[in-house]
């Protein structure tokens, strides 16, 4: 029932790549509104399905549910469904979606519409897909029953959309010509790399946080704040690639076509620190 509506969901982000590139091709600013709305319902859907997913996921251990709002409260978040490799890569395109649709409001962002909104669908598309991935709902292994978890994977996958989003703004903006005035129905490349200068922040920032509390969640499963297992090895590679983008930005020579190359390269560690690490680096990490 729950992956229902996530899947109406990824064929509304197809619908609503088709609108944008109508939008890029015709000029038309009604086509980009269109699509804006369509992804806003592909939204929605997909967080109904992953609401029903966790409603589902707690009624699998009904009987452990503790007395008291507080119990409550924590029996909900250490049953949040991001537990696994499917779970994660369905949060992680709605956080995408979500991160898009926030800075649309300030940008504008039409141009960025047709290439983040397949890349929402493809997300889920291929974690469906991909060997040894179950979508099926099953409780909780012992080392994730802590609201340290939910904590943990939220902040770090706010972070790998707001560096998703850095990524194909970097893309975009490499693929301009030298003008920096904006071309029609185009962003111009200033705003580019402010788009990809504020989103590198806001993911640095939460990065930040996932692997603080991924620190206390780790004290709390295994007995150590850091082991250098390889995801968490991986994760600091990110932190101080995104690190230096950042510095870039204080160096006049290193800005522009260097913090997109920075922003390029970090979103390559993203998906090696996740994907990367899971089937060729296993470790501690590595839930399937």
């Amino acid at each position: 029932m729950s992956a229902t509506p996530v899947w109406i969901a990824v064929m509304l982000y197809m619908v609503a790549t088709a609108v944008y590139l109508a939008r890029l091709f015709s000029g038309r600013e009604r086509w980009g509104r269109a699509g804006c709305w369509i992804l806003a319902a592909g939204l929605g859907l997909h967080t109904v399905g992953i609401l029903l997913r966790w409603v589902e996921k707690c009624r699998l251990v009904e009987a452990d549910r503790p007395a008291g709002w507080l119990g409550q409260i924590t029996f909900v978040m250490e049953n949040a469904p991001l537990a696994n490799l499917y779970e994660s890569m369905v949060f992680f395109s709605w956080s995408i979606v979500l991160v898009f649709l926030l800075l649309d409001r300030k940008y504008g962002l039409d141009m960025l519409g047709a290439a983040v909104s397949p890349l929402a669908a493809v997300v889920v598309a291929l974690v469906s897909v991909l060997p040894g991935v179950s979508g099926e709902i099953e409780p909780h292994i012992p080392a994730l029953q802590s609201y340290w978890l939910t904590i943990h994977v939220v902040t770090c996958f706010l972070a790998y959309a707001a560096f998703a989003i850095s990524f194909v703004t970097s893309i975009i903006y490499l693929s301009s010509g030298a003008d920096r005035k904006a071309e029609q129905g185009k962003m111009s490349k200033t705003t580019l790399e402010e788009i990809n200068y504020n989103t590198a922040t806001v993911g640095f920032l939460m990065l930040t946080i996932g692997i603080v509390t991924g620190a206390v969640w780790a004290n709390y499963a295994w007995g150590s704040y850091w082991s250098w297992d390889n995801k968490e090895t991986w994760s600091l590679i990110t932190w101080f690639i995104y690190a230096a983008l950042l510095h870039a930005r204080l160096v006049a020579s290193l800005k522009g076509k260097w913090m997109a190359i920075l922003s390029i390269v970090g979103f390559g560690a993203v998906l090696f620190t996740f994907f990367g690490v899971n089937y060729l680096l296993p470790g501690l990490h590595s839930y399937l």
